[in-house]
């Protein structure tokens, strides 16, 4: 018998959202807004003034006590060990063949004390992945001291392995982002900055604060290409955040949105999408994420597979092209009449008014100027491999 899929989550903030007039899809396993007016006003509200976001479906893992930065070296392609305490790092969960299983944000909250956001649809194999590593984690003095493990070092029992909690339930996850979100989030109603203030928080970094006297995780990320701010607030005080971050955006431009413009405004940006530009078939050279891992970490889950990998595997580019015909997900892009790679994501940029995309190719196909073709349902149109991002906002 085949199981019957279980039905989409809903968000804290559904209600919020139905009333808002939102229009829903089912994303990474929740039922999510994905539009509430018009896709392109929502895109140019956070490139122009801001935007509201609901990302309570990213999944939410306190990984503290013990060897916790030893033990995340291991587990993530980055050196998190290195990270300075209020400070946040894009990082990958590896598979052992070198593969992409996630994408994920880690902040670095105190000497021991670690929070990693990775994608909703993510949770279980992340989970997966920190309890693999408990089993795996060659807790060695050679390996905590950074030295080649020789085989004479005895294994570092006791309280080296740190407790992994998964608090998504516990918490909503919201993003306000845009020029104008400083200055929104500065001035909303029964929000107080308790640590660095946000005129003094650089770019990837948090600090703490409270809402309503609810602890409030202020964090200076986000997935648009714009500046702005991830809030992690507890449940019972997601929806007065909202709420309040809506009527004092009012007079501001900010308004709700929903997937469909984040989708936009980070391809624009050229940020990676899971299940796109990023799967276990993919290796972080393949998606131009080469400089995220420390290869020379003395052990790391997948560091042996990274280097096994074919030379001529498909790489990511970014494609532009003239028009309003936009090359989507799925489409073959053609070098004359070979097929030569395939698009990951594609729409016609808003705020640059002409088609992109990120596509993988053949290497021989990537250098930024080379003219392609996109296949668009039977038309071929012109297009130019771009550096990434499309779009860069000014400092």
């Amino acid at each position: 018998m085949t199981a019957t899929p279980a039905p989409p989550r809903s968000s804290p903030l559904h209600d919020r959202h139905e009333a808002l007039g939102a229009s829903f899809t089912d994303f990474g396993g929740w039922n999510m807004p994905v539009r509430y007016s018009s896709d392109l006003a929502e895109h140019r509200a956070v490139r122009e003034a801001a935007g509201l976001f609901d990302i309570s479906h990213m999944a939410e893992f306190w990984v503290h006590d013990g060897r916790a930065a030893d033990f995340l070296d291991y587990v993530l392609a980055g050196r998190v060990s290195a990270m300075k305490i209020g400070k946040a790092k894009y990082s990958l969960v590896l598979a052992d063949s070198g593969g992409i299983v996630d994408d994920v944000i880690v902040y670095r909250t105190g000497e021991q004390y670690f929070l990693v956001v990775a994608n909703a649809g993510n949770r279980e194999a992340v989970a997966a992945a920190f309890d693999r590593a408990r089993e795996t984690w060659p807790i060695t003095q050679a390996f905590l001291d950074g030295r080649p493990d020789d085989g004479d070092d005895a294994v570092v029992l006791g309280g080296s392995l740190p407790h992994v909690e998964d608090v998504t339930d516990q918490m909503a996850l919201i993003a306000l982002q845009g020029p104008r979100a400083r200055g929104i989030l500065s001035t909303t109603p029964g929000v107080e900055i308790l640590a660095t203030p946000l005129d003094e928080l650089g770019y990837y970094a948090w600090t703490e604060g409270t809402f309503e006297g609810a602890s409030l995780f202020v964090a200076r990320t986000g997935y648009t290409g714009e500046d702005g701010y991830e809030l992690l607030v507890p449940l019972e005080k997601a929806g007065a955040l909202w709420d309040a971050l809506l009527v004092r955006g009012a007079d501001e431009g900010l308004v709700p949105c929903g997937l469909a413009a984040r989708d936009t405004l980070r391809l624009e940006a050229g940020m990676p999408l899971y299940g796109h530009e990023l799967s276990r078939d993919i290796t972080p050279a393949q998606a131009g994420l080469g400089r995220v891992v420390a290869v020379d970490k003395p052990a790391f889950v997948g560091k042996d597979g990274l280097s096994s990998g074919p030379a001529d595997a498909p790489v990511l580019v970014g494609l532009a092209s003239e028009g309003k015909r936009a090359g989507r997900a799925g489409y073959a892009v053609l070098r004359g009449d070979e097929v030569v790679g395939e698009i990951t994501s594609g729409a016609l940029s808003p705020t640059l008014g002409h088609p992109v995309a990120m596509a993988y190719v053949s290497p021989a196909a990537a250098e930024p100027g080379t003219t392609l073709t996109i296949d668009v349902r039977g038309t071929r149109i012109p297009a130019t491999v771009t550096a990434l991002p499309f779009y860069r906002r000014n400092a």
